[in-house]
């Protein structure tokens, strides 16, 4: 050791070094996870298997935390007036929802796959029988 020894400077280099190599190995997983697509068709399977609004509700209430459902309903409440061309000011007025999240859904009816469009025409279809 160099002189002079500092046993708190060592402890110091100890304490970085293993907290280096645990966050380091914290951030691998050791078990390789699958593709996002993978997981999101297997999720879109299960969904798609239920039959009928209550089941695909206690699903999705086991499935999410309720800070998760809350943003999910939050993105579904904001469709209909989107797609009425209802000004984002009038839909935070109209729903308490932040015009961030309204921009969002705006974006993705734009620019999105279709999704939301395909599950509002299927809400309209339903709610005319």
């Amino acid at each position: 050791m160099k002189w002079p020894y500092r046993p708190n400077a060592v402890k110091k280099d100890l304490h970085y070094v293993l907290m280096r190599y645990y966050t380091i190995a914290m951030k691998k997983h050791l078990i390789p996870k699958k593709p996002l697509k993978t997981g999101v068709e297997s999720l879109a399977l299960a969904i798609s298997g239920l039959k009928n609004a209550d089941q695909v509700y206690a699903f999705l209430v086991d499935l999410c935390t309720p800070a998760e459902l809350e943003a999910l309903s939050d993105r579904w409440q904001v469709v209909e007036p989107l797609a009425r061309a209802t000004p984002y000011r009038q839909i935070h007025d109209d729903t308490g929802v932040s015009v961030t999240t309204i921009g969002r859904v705006a974006r993705c009816l734009e620019l999105g796959t279709g999704g939301y469009q395909l599950a509002l025409a299927q809400q309209r279809k339903g709610s005319k029988a």
